[in-house]
């Protein structure tokens, strides 16, 4: 028997987080943040919980868990959530809302790792799985409170009138403190590179370059301390210091995701679909002078502008497998955030009938603007010289709904916490007229909001 969804008007909050502050800590508790009120770029928050079923997938195996049972399964992660999407959506009927352009009615949420890729290429194993997390983590949720900050609504759809009472009494849950939990780095913040052998790896990077083996990779730079307590309590501060449109934070068995990420990666929504690489970067400066120079130096420079165009036909290449009717209408936009200006573009395409949204992801994933160009020889290289896996890192959060709706960022200033260790990446696009300073500051620049969360807990 379907369940209808039932919409319900539910109170608005310029802020969300005060919303979610009521359950962060429960486990499957997720949080996809416009940033608002401090960034005006996004403009829907999505909070949910208490998932009807997850799939976790460690090396070969999914582990799918519901009420009723656990399958373990070593098909291919991203078909195995296709099915579970489709059966869920003949249970859960949405078509009574058609008509009210929500993002998101239900569904998948979680992240896809960096390293999921391996599901889907041949890659080498050379660097330490520090990490030591879950490749894919998704829930599947049958209710959700949607925020529309431009029309200034919320909305709260569940499936199951019954519910209702329990569902709001989990939303108005009021939080003490609990300052026994308070959230503490208590390390220095290591780097897994030295500027030594960050330049080796670059010298490397660029001997490849001339070889002809890429055209560009992207190099990184992990950074780690050691913490206890509450990381909801960090990524309050990180989304004061650093908000960003396609935000997130995920409290997952054994892992928590704090994302303040700047950039989309793929959006569907009927079968149009968008992708916006970022390839560029100039930190911000506190004079009005200064910074409008780094703008313009950003917008015309034919370095970052080479990069960009690059990503941008590697992203068309990459939807063009699913997709039809790709264009580029945005080239070369300067988009600005709290500690730095992005050069971003914009690419487009309608996506094939035959196809879902997890076809769609599957054939751009990772992301090229992290990777560099060719896709899979930057990846081989990456894996030769970066001295740690990525995780989660420079993979995707976000969300697939029953419908097929789908918005993912690329999971950049992101910082991941587990095994009483948190951990955070910056890095960039290595080309051929790339200068080694520039490129190792730039890592530092970009990092320069995660660094100002650490040191505010440091003790």
């Amino acid at each position: 028997m379907q369940k209808k969804a039932v919409l319900y008007n539910f109170p608005y909050f310029l802020d969300s987080s005060s919303t979610f502050a009521a359950f962060a800590t429960n486990e499957w508790a997720v949080f996809l943040d416009s940033g608002r009120p401090r960034s005006t770029q996004g403009r829907y928050d999505i909070l949910s919980g208490n998932p009807v079923c997850t799939l976790i997938t460690q090396g070969e195996n999914t582990t799918i868990t519901t009420k009723n049972e656990i399958i373990i399964s070593n098909e291919n992660p991203f078909d195995l959530l296709k099915i579970e999407l489709m059966r869920y959506r003949e249970i859960f009927d949405s078509s009574n809302l058609a008509d009210l352009n929500l993002p998101f009615i239900g569904g998948a949420v979680g992240y896809f790792s960096y390293d999921l890729a391996r599901r889907l290429e041949d890659l080498p194993t050379l660097a330490k799985d520090t990490e030591a997390i879950s490749e894919m983590m998704i829930g599947i949720y049958d209710w959700t409170v949607i925020v529309d900050h431009e029309i200034k609504k919320s909305f709260l759809i569940c499936y199951d009138e019954t519910r209702y009472e329990e569902i709001l009494h989990f939303l108005s849950g009021l939080k003490t403190q609990d300052k026994t939990k308070s959230f503490r780095v208590t390390s220095q913040i290591k780097a897994n590179f030295s500027q030594e052998s960050y330049t080796r790896a670059f010298q490397k990077i660029k001997h490849y370059l001339k070889e002809g083996d890429c055209y560009q990779v992207n190099l990184t730079q992990r950074f780690s301390a050691t913490c206890e307590g509450d990381t909801w309590q960090s990524y309050q501060a990180l989304r004061e210091i650093n908000a960003a449109p396609f935000s997130a934070y995920l409290n997952f068995p054994d892992v928590k995701i704090l994302s303040s990420s700047p950039e989309r990666f793929l959006k569907l929504t009927g079968r149009y679909v968008e992708t916006k690489p970022i390839k560029g970067t100039r930190p911000r400066k506190s004079d009005s002078i200064e910074n409008d120079a780094q703008i313009t130096d950003l917008k015309t420079s034919p370095k970052d502008r080479a990069e960009n165009v690059m990503i941008v036909d590697l992203l068309r290449n990459d939807i063009s497998k699913v997709c039809q009717k790709v264009r580029v209408p945005k080239l070369f936009e300067i988009e600005s955030y709290s500690t730095v200006h992005h050069l971003v573009s914009t690419v487009t395409g309608e996506l094939n009938a035959n196809h879902h949204a997890l076809d769609l992801l599957q054939h751009c994933f990772p992301g090229g603007s992290i990777t560099g160009a060719p896709k899979i020889r930057a990846m081989q290289v990456i894996e030769e010289l970066e001295p740690n896996r990525r995780g989660v890192y420079c993979g995707a959060i976000g969300y697939i709904d029953f419908n097929g709706n789908m918005d993912t960022n690329i999971a950049i200033r992101t910082l991941v916490q587990s095994h009483d260790t948190i951990r955070f990446w910056a890095g960039g696009g290595i080309v051929n007229d790339s200068k080694v300073e520039d490129e190792y500051q730039e890592s530092f620049d970009k990092a320069a909001a995660m660094f100002q969360v650490l040191k505010r807990f440091q003790k």
